[in-house]
């Protein structure tokens, strides 16, 4: 097989499965080495050995593609991926509206997010880098935000649309961490509260029923905090009332997230059900912080039709137009 696709596929599914973010990076940086190189280049093994960005694991690799097969490492990589296992569900998502570049915490640029998302046959995407008290996720001024919406502006095309946004960043008292007017003028307002996330419930209720009643947001981001899995340990869930807030996403179109993320499975399934109950709209996201994390709406898919939520009820399946429609709405 091709080297540099063996190479991406690999770091691609190294971020999948949320491996160290090193081992991916290296996977990323050989294919960046050999992506200009001719057959002949990659063929004389003593200097392609000696390249800078190629190490023992990615050398071994590329001589296993040249030599016409799959590399081991990269079959492993897809067994674990178990990537076939699709919920009928998956297969009419299309798009994300929850993702991270390395303007903020996440690992790639935000063209690599792009190619990831055309290459899974997404419609759109939408870029919702972190606000600005996020400093540990390097969250966005108003004048970075500004500068990114330029950027977003000109990476659309060919069937594919990525849309501008942020997580914007739920403040104690329910409050938006970004200017107002410059909120207004991105496509997607996801938001997600991060901290003090074992507020008393009262005042968390009141925090998260002010953020979903608010005419700017348009999802509810992992909306308990919980982690149940993964390299940062187990968190429990917010406490807050869950009917008042689900009320609050229903009364005003806000979508309630459910966030694909392994480590999060958010909303738990018992909140899931209810939100489902009180008649709220759904957005299947990725959360992704690397190209190879979009896929991750499989495991989102799989628990949404486990639940019984209604396609038409998951914005995520909703072409582009009526996914506007949807962002124009009265608030």
């Amino acid at each position: 097989m091709n080297p540099h696709q063996a190479l991406t596929e690999i770091a691609t599914l190294l971020e999948r499965e949320r491996s160290s973010r090193y081992k991916s990076k290296a996977f990323r940086a050989a294919a960046d080495a050999i992506e200009a190189l001719s057959d002949e280049q990659l063929r004389d093994a003593a200097s392609l050995r000696r390249r800078k960005g190629i190490g023992d694991s990615t050398f071994a690799v590329i001589q296993e593609a040249l030599a016409g097969r799959v590399p081991g490492y990269l079959s492993d990589l897809r067994e674990r991926a178990g990537i076939h296992k699709q919920s009928v569900l998956r297969g009419l998502l299309r798009g994300d509206l929850h993702s991270h570049s390395d303007w903020s915490d996440g690992l790639t640029s935000i063209d690599l997010m792009v190619d990831a998302a055309r290459a899974l046959g997404h419609e759109y995407l939408a870029l919702t880098d972190h606000s600005p008290r996020l400093r540990v996720a390097n969250g966005l001024s108003p004048e970075r935000l500004r500068e990114q919406l330029g950027l977003v502006a000109g990476i659309s095309g060919d069937g594919f649309t990525l849309l501008s946004g942020i997580e914007v960043d739920i403040l104690d008292d329910g409050e938006l961490d970004q200017e107002p007017g410059l909120l207004g003028e991105l496509d997607i307002v996801v938001a997600s509260a991060h901290s003090k996330l074992r507020m008393e419930r009262g005042p968390m209720t009141r925090r998260l029923a002010t953020a979903a009643s608010n005419p700017q947001v348009d999802v509810l981001g992992h909306v308990t905090g919980r982690l149940v899995e993964g390299s940062r340990g187990t968190r429990p869930p917010s406490a807050f009332d869950a009917r008042v807030v689900f009320e609050a996403c229903a009364a005003h179109g806000v979508a309630v997230e459910i966030n694909s993320r392994p480590e999060r499975q958010d909303p738990p399934d018992e909140l899931l059900a209810l939100a489902l109950e009180l008649g709220c709209l759904f957005s299947i996201d990725s959360d992704a912080h690397a190209p190879g994390q979009l896929s991750l709406i499989d495991h989102g898919a799989q628990r949404a039709e486990r639940a019984g939520v209604p396609p038409d009820r998951i914005v995520t399946t909703w072409p582009l137009a009526r996914l506007r429609e949807w962002t124009a709405r009265d608030r």
